[in-house]
């Protein structure tokens, strides 16, 4: 029942950094909840796995810290990539 907690908070945080970001027209709304959620779930499932126990603190800000760095990495570097590709498929079509 944790794991269902704690992916549901990973979504959230999810939600409000894909928010707060600049560049939100180069990627679809659900993407960083998507990531956030991925990631918090495997993090906190491989804790599990190490031996972490489901009721203590650390398990938590450890998931739900890993997942919101995910989302970030991808609000900072997706935008960027995408007007990289975009421009270099323009460029390749407009030869023609």
């Amino acid at each position: 029942m944790e794991l269902l907690f704690v992916t549901i908070i990973g979504l959230a945080i999810g939600f409000a950094v894909g928010y707060v970001a600049p560049g939100r027209e180069t990627y679809g709304s659900l993407l960083t909840p998507a990531v956030s959620a991925a990631v918090t779930a495997v993090v906190w499932v491989g804790l599990v796995w190490l031996g972490w126990t489901f009721d203590g603190g650390w398990i938590w800000l450890v998931s739900l810290v890993a997942g919101g760095a995910a989302a970030v990495i991808v609000v900072l570097t997706l935008p960027r990539r995408r007007r990289a590709s975009d421009a270099a498929l323009l460029a390749q079509l407009s030869k023609a």
